[in-house]
């Protein structure tokens, strides 16, 4: 006989097919309900599916359930965080799934009491190897969850010790079926004999025998199910009807009983295997748009605006930290594993963007406050331009500058080699009001351009310096076509050209034709995974012409291509198809890191298909280096039987997720590939694949090629009907941006960390001007105000080593006098600190102290708290 646990819980999707305020109309019945039932019968309790976001929401519209909420809490009846969102786990960066930790836990306890300590991710859609270290971070050893799992190839037991890249450990507590396992529910309690015989009892011997565990965990709940009524009762029926004996327990008690255990096997690795339900391995390329915003946002607040605040608080300028973490909310919102993988409806797709709206607002106003208001504190002059370094490390190299002037003749007085790179031109305006101290007054306004200049430019670290500039007879250097014959980049013995239709690259040790090659193909798939279309093949999307554009000693090749393409999927293999004209074009620089920067538009004017590109390294390998949270992994293709369906319920494809970079290399030459929000690599006959997008126009498909049986997402389900997604189709124009690396010289995990970091380095610059108040939404609305501190010209808060990758600074979220620094080493070696970091306090995600030496170990992170 077993000992089964069962745990009653409720799984909340806050979107899926239904929206976020669906969801709040489902709680507000629900969740009223499980408060009753609670208060009602003390032997219940109730697990809030592990998001504190969800009770927020609740309690908004129930305040008068607060105090109901915090006492079920303090008795450990009701269980609430410790995550804000169910996050997925393969997409975010590191530091989004850290801080979805810390903000769901410190909102836990300042508003419900003490969080669920449980790593609680139900329906998540796989999971990466780092998991326990991102988990160590804020104190959590342990993680329940269901996908992913393969107890022939992995380990035999459903309970298991996980071990991160790092060497830190969770205790794992795997659902085999499901979160909805023993799901106790209004139609079981009428048939409990069947549900018995047919569900409960041989799942529990599944459990069972999957290593010998005498006590079982069986999680009874689903989507939006209500509280068991009066559990005791059914529990007891229950013991009447099986061969295994049931307890009411929770997660924490349960995990308590695997504490004790020193049988348990070690697994380090993915948990990403399609063996007893599905991971969508290729939902990593589906409605690509929120992938590549979720990028862009993590970058905007990670590189610009917490470091931002950070320099602005040591000069006078304070940003609450309230307004940060509703910033950070916003994006959260958008990490749920069905909301960032894109498995939703085309409603529920326009909310996220909206999310992602309102985040960039945020995120923008907080720049534009800190900007201007020390740009008012420095009394600068609209011929003055204040840059920014976000990074703890002196920069010397190239920015972007962003000015307003009455001429494009301009002069750095304190940076070289500027040219521009994008103008607008403004005309005169006649009649013009302005307001002044003596009232309203008419003017002409004369004409000005918006200018965009790249320069080379000297910042302090972590701080900020003034630029001048002024307008002279000497005309700036402006990115234009030139006419030559000669189509190809040089930087030092690096060389790509253009020639026959092929990129081809040279670096005086060896050469590599068709570098970089656009292909395409059907998909058959939906808003869950890419599928191949029977009879339909890749097809390669040629380059036809191509010209140099220069400004100086700067230069940069375009690339254009056009081809016609199937109109829909039909079209793919129809003998008659209607066909539509598609335009792309790729731009090439070498930046001055020696990178080969690209940025390709493409007009998708056509439906349901895949667009990768194609790179050649040259290298013979049959493996890849993926970066992924806080680390790296090498993948090889794993052989995939002819009848893999009898072992896997969806074919494990050999289509990966990676963080940033992926890169080949044979011992002597590497090639890395740099993505902003491109996340799914293949590696097939020495080639490197990166999905660009999947377009599709259904929500769910059954039978598909690489996924057999029904469809994901409940649209053949009875009762429920196909959903249509025109959106996830995303037509029109739209840009990738990425970069290769190639180096004579075998992978480095640390110079590839340190590359992506300085590629994605922000430029930030602000000039105080009255040409235009309308470049920032809010220059017109910040006023200036009477006290203005005195504030130096140049400015250098903290100086760290150039080797350190830092994955964040913001303000401390327990003390208003202090910031925190946190510093990741995703490489195999051991990382010393410099003696500056004595200075301050060794924590732990949470801001607690922690006794640690001032070394960064193997693939983790450390924790800084410096006082301004």
């Amino acid at each position: 006989m077993t000992e089964t646990n069962l745990v009653n819980h409720t799984h909340w999707d806050r979107e899926w097919y239904f929206t976020t305020m669906d969801a709040l109309v489902l709680s507000d019945q629900l969740f009223t309900e499980v408060l009753d039932e609670l208060e009602k019968n003390e032997d219940a309790n109730f697990c809030l599916d592990g998001q504190v976001s969800i009770v927020d929401e609740y309690v908004e519209i129930h305040p008068e359930a607060l105090a109901r909420i915090q006492k079920l809490v303090k008795a450990g009846r009701l269980f609430v965080g410790p995550w804000y969102t169910q996050t997925d786990a393969l997409l975010p960066d590191a530091e989004s799934i850290i801080r979805n930790l810390v903000i769901g836990i410190n909102d836990t306890k300042q508003t419900y009491g003490q969080p669920m300590m449980i790593g609680y991710l139900p329906d998540t859609f796989g999971f990466n190897a780092q998991m326990p270290t991102l988990l160590s971070q804020v104190g959590i050893d342990n993680f329940i969850f269901w996908r992913g799992t393969n107890f022939k190839r992995q380990m035999n037991s459903v309970y298991f010790k996980w071990r991160g890249l790092s060497g830190k450990e969770v205790i794992a507590a795997n659902f085999p079926f499901g979160y909805f396992t023993a799901q106790i529910d209004v139609a079981s309690k009428r048939h409990l004999d069947q549900f018995v015989t047919k569900r409960f009892d041989p799942a529990a011997e599944f459990e069972a025998t999957h290593a010998h565990n005498d006590e079982v965990l069986m999680p009874s709940g689903i989507d939006q199910m209500n509280i068991i009524k009066n559990i005791s009762e059914t529990i007891a029926d229950l013991n009447r009807l099986s061969d295994n004996h049931t307890t009411i327990s929770t997660y924490p008690k349960f995990i308590d009983k695997l504490r004790q255990r020193d049988d348990l096997p070690t697994y380090h690795g993915e948990l990403r295997l399609p063996t007893y339900d599905r991971v969508h391995r290729t939902i990593g390329s589906v409605r690509h748009n929120i992938k590549m915003e979720n990028v862009k946002l993590e970058q905007k607040i990670l590189r610009r605006v917490e470091p931002l605040t950070v320099i602005a608080k040591a000069n006078g300028v304070t940003i609450g930290n309230g307004l940060l973490i509703k910033l950070w909310k916003k994006l959260l919102e958008c990490q749920a594993h069905d909301t960032l993988g894109g498995s939703v409806s085309d409603n529920v797709a326009v909310d996220i963007m909206h999310r992602f709206k309102e985040a960039n607002e945020i995120a923008d106003g907080i720049e534009n406050m800190i900007t201007k208001k020390l740009a008012e504190f420095l009394k600068l002059d609209d011929h003055s331009v204040l840059v920014f370094n976000t990074d703890p490390t002196d920069f010397d190299g190239v920015k972007s500058i962003d000015l307003v002037a009455s001429s494009k003749h301009i002069v750095f007085d304190n940076a070289r080699d500027a040219y521009i790179v994008k103008s607008h031109h403004y005309p005169v305006r006649h009649h013009i009001l302005m307001m002044t101290p003596r009232g309203r007054e008419f003017m002409d306004e004369p004409e000005y351009y918006q200018l965009t200049f790249k320069t080379h430019v000297t910042i302090p670290a972590l701080g900020y310096k003034v630029l001048h500039f002024h307008e002279s007879n000497q005309v700036s250097a402006e990115m234009k076509p030139i006419q030559t014959d000669e189509l190809f980049l040089k930087l030092g013995s690096q060389k790509v050209s253009f020639e026959h239709g092929q990129l081809n690259y040279c670096d005086g040790q060896r050469q590599i034709t068709d570098l970089i090659r656009l292909v395409d193909s059907g998909n058959d798939g939906d808003t869950y995974d890419y599928s191949p279309l029977a009879n339909d093949v890749e097809r390669d999307l040629a380059f036809q012409t191509a010209h140099l554009e220069s400004a100086g000693v700067q230069q940069q090749l375009i690339v254009t291509g056009e081809t016609s393409l199937p109109a829909a999927l039909a079209d793919r293999v129809t003998e008659d198809p209607e066909l539509k004209p598609v335009h792309y074009q790729l731009t090439l620089n070498f930046n001055e890191q020696g990178l080969l920067t690209a940025k390709l538009d493409f007009d998708n004017q056509v439906c349901s298909h895949r667009l990768r590109l194609k790179l050649n390294g040259a290298i013979k390998t049959d493996a890849a280096i993926a970066q992924i949270q806080v680390g790296f992994v090498t993948t090889h293709n794993e052989p995939i039987d002819d009848d893999w369906s009898q072992e896997f319920v969806e074919k494990p494809v050999n289509l990966y997720n990676f963080d940033k970079t992926v890169s080949m290399t044979d011992s002597q030459h590497t090639l890395t590939f740099f993505g902003k929000g491109m996340k799914e690599y293949q590696q097939v006959d020495n080639r490197l694949y990166i999905t660009l997008m999947a377009t599709t126009s259904q929500l769910g498909k059954p039978n598909l090629a690489w996924r057999p049986g029904r469809a994901s997402g409940d649209t053949t389900n009875q009762g429920h009907i196909m959903m249509p997604t025109p959106l996830a189709e995303e037509q029109g124009e739209l840009t990738f941006e990425f970069a290769l690396g190639l180096s004579d010289s075998g992978f480095s995990e640390q110079a590839t960390s340190l590359a992506a970091q300085q590629w994605f380095a922000p430029s930030i610059s602000y000039q105080l001007q009255q040409l235009n108040l309308f470049i920032h939404r809010l220059d017109n609305k910040i006023w200036e105000t009477d006290e203005q501190p005195a504030i130096n010209p140049e400015f250098s808060l903290l100086t760290l080593d150039k080797s350190l990758l830092v994955s964040a600074i913001y303000p401390a979220y327990t003390d208003s006098k202090a910031y925190i620094v946190r510093i990741q080493n995703p490489t195999r070696e051991v990382v010393s600190l410099p003696a500056i970091c004595q200075q301050a306090e060794i924590v732990d995600a949470l801001e607690q102290p922690v006794d640690h030496d001032l070394i960064v170990d193997p693939y983790n992170m450390l924790t800084l708290k410096f006082n301004y």
